[in-house]
């Protein structure tokens, strides 16, 4: 069984954006670094990566609405379209012109199609396994849950005991050996949360028409800098999707992480921060597009100021 390393030093806050309190971590300097999480994570799943990145970067990971720290909110658009325009809601109010972008799953999905509907705030992107429309390991499972039966499941799933929890996680991390303690918690935390669960449910019963809407939207994508990573065991995004998407997108290269499952970067930090940085310093632009500018770095940090003031005793 894997365990944690050290938590990283970041400060947290949440900002507000367009009626919702929106919960991030922030750590380090520099040109400004957005991490996106996937279906049922959080911004904890990136606490053995902030470290690393913030030696570079000034890192932002944040908790999309209706998910991990961040306020729910009913009949929230739960399309991809409408939250990548949340994404670029949560830069605005961190005055982040431009950003790195480093996703991961569904996460993944939703950095793609923010790239296409707003290339220039995006500089790069790294994604880990990131949904596309190339994959159908998981459409069985995608019309399961879409059906009340597999409501049903997921309403329960969460109250079953641990060990099965693990095994059913057990795939996505390429064994049930690989599924890290605290990130077992954070997902059963998610589906006991009736708006969370609600959100998700309504994400993958839309899931079908909004891969369409993302295979349509890849062209716009195609010269942006993009590093794919996956784990060769990956059940739930598959490595030969991934494989379609690099020669997609001209700009991308694909790297692959032997024994690797689903969330390499949980599963393997250390090495997951390695390519990250080492790809960084490889394909840094000669003319920096992605820069919090004097005056947007002191908006940030105004922002960031106020945010920590909202900031709710014990979160």
């Amino acid at each position: 069984m894997l365990e944690d390393t050290p938590q990283s030093n970041y400060e947290e806050a949440f900002v507000d954006v367009v009626g919702a309190r929106v919960y991030y971590l922030h750590a380090g300097s520099g040109r400004p670094m957005l991490l996106i999480h996937g279906l049922l994570g959080s911004s904890a799943n990136w606490r053995n990566n902030i470290t690393a990145l913030a030696q570079h970067a000034s890192v932002y990971a944040i908790d999309m609405v209706n998910m991990g720290k961040s306020q729910r909110v009913e009949g929230l658009d739960t399309g991809l379209r409408a939250t990548a325009n949340r994404i670029v809601a949560v830069m605005d109010a961190l005055a982040l012109t431009e950003a790195d972008i480093v996703a991961h799953s569904y996460g993944g999905a939703v950095a793609l199609m923010l790239a296409a509907l707003h290339p220039r705030r995006v500089r790069r992107l790294i994604l880990f396994a990131p949904a596309n429309p190339y994959c159908h390991a998981s459409d069985l499972m995608a019309r399961i849950y879409g059906t009340p039966w597999g409501g049903f499941l997921a309403c329960v799933l969460p109250y079953l005991p641990a060990p099965i929890q693990r095994i059913a996680l057990g795939e996505m991390y390429g064994g049930p050996h690989r599924v890290v303690d605290s990130c077992l918690q954070e997902i059963v935390a998610g589906l006991r949360n009736p708006g969370t669960l609600r959100h998700v449910l309504c994400i993958v019963r839309c899931w079908f028409a909004e891969r369409a809407g993302l295979k349509s939207a890849l062209r716009r994508v195609k010269r942006i800098p993009t590093l794919l990573v996956w784990g060769d065991g990956d059940c739930t995004v598959s490595l030969s999707s991934g494989k379609i998407l690099k020669r997609r997108l001209r700009g991308s290269e694909l790297i692959v992480l032997r024994g690797g499952g689903h969330s390499v970067f949980e599963e393997a930090p250390e090495e997951a921060n390695r390519i990250m940085v080492e790809w960084l310093g490889r394909h840094s632009l000669s003319t920096p597009r992605l820069r919090e500018l004097p005056q947007a770095a002191s908006v940030a940090r105004k922002a960031r100021g106020r945010a920590m003031r909202h900031l709710s005793p014990g979160t």
